[in-house]
């Protein structure tokens, strides 16, 4: 692989900040660069037709229809294995690895930062319950038409003995 060392400088602006638009609007790569030429001859596949087979198994994928259709995934498989490997040969020495796809910086931080402004609403629902073992607790909603009824969860059942409901068992015999 050839590589393209990236000097940013080029793409600064005379107060120093980096003109990000200017710098993507002339890649220094592309994927293309990272998969074998066409050129060339297909390299003897890594991957066998058996652990092709294999694999589609796994993946609960069909098998290929023809011997064709075979060679075909084998050809894209192994060109997807070349990528891969591309890949790997980056030197990311001193480079911190990415934490999730979210703007990691300060000011994107700052941003996503809940304060007690946001949560003032949240902790508004709350009250503690109880004398000897304090529990913090979410207030209940009032229901509309509920307040004051007692809840009859018996009221809808079918068959009941005393304060439990029965259910008829599918056993046989």
């Amino acid at each position: 692989m050839t590589s393209h060392p990236h000097n940013d400088t080029i793409h600064r602006d005379p107060n120093g900040h980096l003109d990000v638009q200017r710098l993507l609007s002339n890649p220094t790569w592309s994927v293309a660069s990272l998969l074998p030429p066409k050129d060339q001859q297909a390299p003897t596949s890594e991957v066998s037709s058996k652990q092709l087979h294999h694999l589609l198994r796994l993946s609960a994928l069909p098998p290929p229809q023809d011997a064709a259709e075979e060679a075909q995934m084998l050809s894209t498989l192994s060109s997807q294995l070349h990528f891969v490997k591309e890949i790997q040969k980056v030197d990311t020495t001193g480079i911190e690895p990415l934490r999730s796809l979210r703007d990691e910086t300060a000011q994107g931080e700052k941003e996503a930062e809940l304060g007690l402004e946001a949560l003032k609403g949240a902790l508004g629902q709350e009250e503690i319950k109880g004398t000897h073992h304090k529990r913090i607790r979410r207030k209940r909603d009032k229901r509309d038409g509920l307040e004051g009824k007692k809840w009859d969860p018996l009221g809808s059942a079918g068959r009941r003995t005393g304060r439990f409901f029965v259910v008829e068992g599918g056993k046989d015999g």
